[in-house]
């Protein structure tokens, strides 16, 4: 089974890959456009990463739930809760990690108060709970069918609730006054903005839950067709639907990450579903495993670990400072990350974009390194 789907952890791990990479890039002011997410309405490469995510999450409950039925309710019920408070732990434990950091030249504790609660993490745990339970409780069709009403309803609040006239902009939303400041308060949601706005809140977390069982009806179709040209066909030609849905009515719902649009679910879903077939046609129907297959492949196999600790890293060595320098008469600091960019990436080149992409890549080698040592050793780290 694992051999004949092989596809499926090239392109988690693709999937994770990429994720990495638009999360460490070496100077966050010099990012090529497509390693940076659209400023609101659009969708960059990079807004394509954290959908397939949970397009992947679907796909891997395709092949799980048979085994969760065979186990009975209860048991299901018990794992599903079990690892969606697991994921979301991790996900507010990275937030908050390392617990402290650097204010006025001593290391102060980080108080709860100023703690972000969502995140990339935390929605994947609260989408992967609701459309566990869907897809266990309900039949496809239903399934379908409430995903369909999810979307439409998603739409409606925002239209009707958001700012006449401007119902769809960041400050024109309903989720952040109506919804995210009342439950969450403004410290404890992100502010990268410029103003509290979270892009992962409560507000917008209906909508993923749809794209999780698209991926759930793509990985059941993709193991009950088998590697034929059927299955191949027919995931492009909806793959090539979902596009057009997403596209057309973006002129009205506009296709933004940052809200998380119904649009942005189906056109997303269909970009993922693409990409997804063009993978499974070359490595499973033409057997065209070349090298980067197998770079992917590694960190398919432990993609949350990875993932994680690549957010862990460069928050542990935030603490240790390097001398780096006086400006204005002050002692400034960096940390090794910093300096290995400054040191080893710029010199390189005299673009500082080339720079800060050769500082991503750098990481990412440097992750594959350990998810290779891993799969070396075969230990995959799982919840």
């Amino acid at each position: 089974m694992k051999e004949r789907f092989y596809s499926l952890d090239v392109f988690r791990g693709l999937t994770v890959c990429l994720m990495i990479l638009v999360n460490n890039p070496g100077d966050w002011d010099h990012i090529y456009t497509p390693l940076d997410h659209a400023k609101w309405a659009g969708c960059t490469p990079t807004d394509l990463v954290f959908p397939f995510f949970l397009f992947v999450v679907g796909n891997t409950l395709a092949f799980v739930i048979p085994r969760l039925r065979e186990s009975g309710t209860s048991s299901f019920i018990k794992k599903v809760i079990k690892r969606s408070l697991l994921i979301f732990g991790i996900g507010l434990f990275l937030n908050w990690f390392p617990f402290f950091m650097w204010k006025d030249n001593q290391i102060v504790f980080k108080a709860w108060e100023n703690v972000r609660i969502f995140g990339v993490l935390q929605r994947i745990a609260v989408a992967y709970f609701f459309a566990s339970l869907i897809i266990y409780f309900f039949k496809t069709k239903t399934a379908v069918i409430i995903g369909i009403i999810i979307l439409i309803g998603y739409w409606l609040l925002c239209y009707a609730l958001g700012a006449p006239g401007d119902p769809y902009s960041i400050t024109g939303w309903f989720g952040t006054s109506q919804v995210d400041i009342p439950v969450l308060g403004v410290n404890h949601m992100y502010h990268g903005e410029g103003i509290p706005f979270d892009p992962e809140g409560i507000a917008s977390s209906a909508a993923p839950i749809v794209q999780v069982i698209i991926g759930y009806l793509a990985g059941k179709f993709i193991r009950e067709k088998g590697k034929t040209y059927e299955m191949i066909t027919q995931l492009f030609v909806t793959a090539a639907l979902l596009l057009f849905i997403g596209a057309f009515f973006g002129q009205f719902f506009p296709i933004a990450k940052k809200i998380w649009t119904s649009t942005f679910v189906i056109y997303t879903s269909g970009m993922a579903m693409l990409i997804l077939a063009v993978v499974i046609y070359f490595i499973e129907m033409k057997n065209k495993r070349i090298w980067l297959d197998k770079f992917f492949n590694v960190f398919g196999k432990n993609p949350l670990f990875i993932f994680v600790l690549s957010g862990l890293l460069p928050r542990a060595l935030g603490l240790i400072r390097i001398p780096k320098g006086i400006e204005n008469g002050q002692q400034t600091y960096q940390n090794p990350l910093g300096w290995f960019y400054e040191h080893i990436c710029v010199p390189v080149f005299s673009d500082p974009y080339k720079s800060s992409l050769m500082y991503a890549i750098c990481f990412i080698i440097f992750m594959w390194l350990i998810v290779y040592w891993m799969d070396k050793k075969k230990i995959y780290v799982k919840v």
